[in-house]
């Protein structure tokens, strides 16, 4: 009876939100772009759906790649809906918790070019590191977050998240705060700075892993994504906008499982997240949201503020060879944010972001889902209900494919 009286509370405050936006806000006309080849047009009206049905309230965008052949890449809203402006073929977004995905494709190819092993000591390659009982900490335990270090003893100012050295001395200092090697914890924040610093010392013109990237990947290939934004592109970057009361009410009403988590997030105060989210006073989360100021898109924080779109998250990914990068530098199949398999038998295997940014990637079916959003959502991967429509939509079109995407040049 308790459930029920709750459950009806919520859907009453629904339905006021519902009726408040309507009267209060201006319903800005849809708008989409892109195409699906065929065989695929499912998947980009389950896209469209999410807009019809009132999920996605600002803009998104979405790719899709099948045996290195791009099938899908659509767009659509508004990157700043209360500027009138919309998302367009261009437009970039944060996709937050996702970058690592990407800083893990630079470990992997400083991996295939003999220069780090993942079962190298971090210390063989960045000595200082080994300060303070470090010393036994392998690239593949960073890689899997299980380094020990998911938070800091020092409060981080902006000026020292934007100082390299600074951020060094810093991490060659701390102590760990966890059994490395076998305690997982998800290192929100100390993942961006941790391969920093791996990319620095084992890289042979010890560049940082925005420059790595950008030199090495994404420039050679002209693919859009930046770890390290130049302030000359940011009126391509779409604004972000935190889920509402009536949204995050409907979310929750579609899967009990938001609700259980808002719940234990909201009372476990000493989590790993809280607690990191504690060394860095200045990056606002609740009542400000900073990932909108353009002078942090220039950090090169490799753990959640890197830069791009669908097309080029995914592209990055099945160029970078999803079974090298995944196999290697994932350890955990119960993960929360991190580069994450279904289960130990499972060849899916995706790594979410913040506000349900995601990065899906299937092994067997050579399957790759880029699929970002700048209104926030709660959930990720299956309790995202807009990524989650989209997924199922590409497991519909793969299985209607009776002999499967034949490799084919992208568009």
């Amino acid at each position: 009876m308790g459930l029920f009286r709750y459950a009806m509370i919520f859907a009453a405050f629904g339905m006021v939100a519902h009726i408040i936006n309507n009267i209060l806000y201006t319903n800005y006309p849809l708008h989409f772009d892109g195409e699906a080849v065929e065989g695929f047009d499912g998947v980009r009206k389950a896209f469209q759906q999410n807009f019809l049905d009132g999920w996605e309230a600002e803009g998104a965008a979405l790719a899709v790649f099948v045996k290195g052949r791009k099938v899908v890449d659509v767009w659509g809203g508004y990157a700043d809906k209360h500027a009138d402006r919309k998302w367009k073929q261009d437009t970039l977004t944060v996709v937050f918790s996702a970058t690592k995905a990407v800083a893990a494709v630079c470990i992997a190819i400083l991996a295939d070019r003999g220069r780090l092993s993942y079962d190298d000591r971090v210390s063989k390659h960045w000595p200082g590191f080994a300060k303070n009982g470090k010393e036994n900490i392998t690239v593949g335990w960073v890689m899997s977050h299980m380094s020990g270090l998911p938070f800091l003893d020092t409060t981080i100012t902006k000026e020292m998240a934007f100082d390299h050295s600074l951020m060094r001395k810093v991490l060659e200092d701390e102590k760990q705060k966890f059994t490395p090697g076998i305690d997982a914890r998800y290192h929100s924040l100390t993942y961006g700075w941790l391969v920093d610093q791996i990319v620095r010392h084992s890289d042979d013109k010890r560049r940082g892993v925005g420059q790595f990237l950008r030199e090495e990947v994404t420039e050679p290939n002209g693919v859009d994504f930046h770890i390290g934004l130049n302030l000359s592109q940011e009126y391509r970057v779409a604004r972000n906008v935190l889920s509402g009361v009536k949204d995050m009410i409907s979310e929750m009403w579609s899967n009990t499982r938001l609700m259980t988590r808002f719940v234990e997030f909201m009372t476990d105060k000493n989590s790993t997240f809280l607690r990191a989210m504690k060394n860095v006073p200045w990056m606002y989360v609740w009542n400000k949201w900073t990932a909108n100021n353009p002078e942090l898109h220039a950090m090169e924080q490799a753990a959640g503020f890197g830069i791009g779109n669908a097309r080029s998250l995914a592209t990055l990914v099945q160029s970078g060879n999803p079974t090298r990068t995944a196999t290697k530098a994932t350890t955990r199949t119960d993960g929360c944010g991190e580069s994450t398999r279904i289960n130990k038998s499972s060849s899916l295997i995706h790594h979410p972001g913040y506000g349900c940014q995601q990065i899906t990637f299937d092994i067997r079916k050579q399957l790759v889902i880029g699929y970002v959003t700048n209104a926030l959502k709660m959930g990720y991967f299956d309790t995202c209900r807009n990524y989650w429509r989209i997924h199922q939509a590409v497991t519909v079109a793969l299985e209607s494919s009776r002999n499967g995407v034949k490799p084919k040049e992208a568009w």
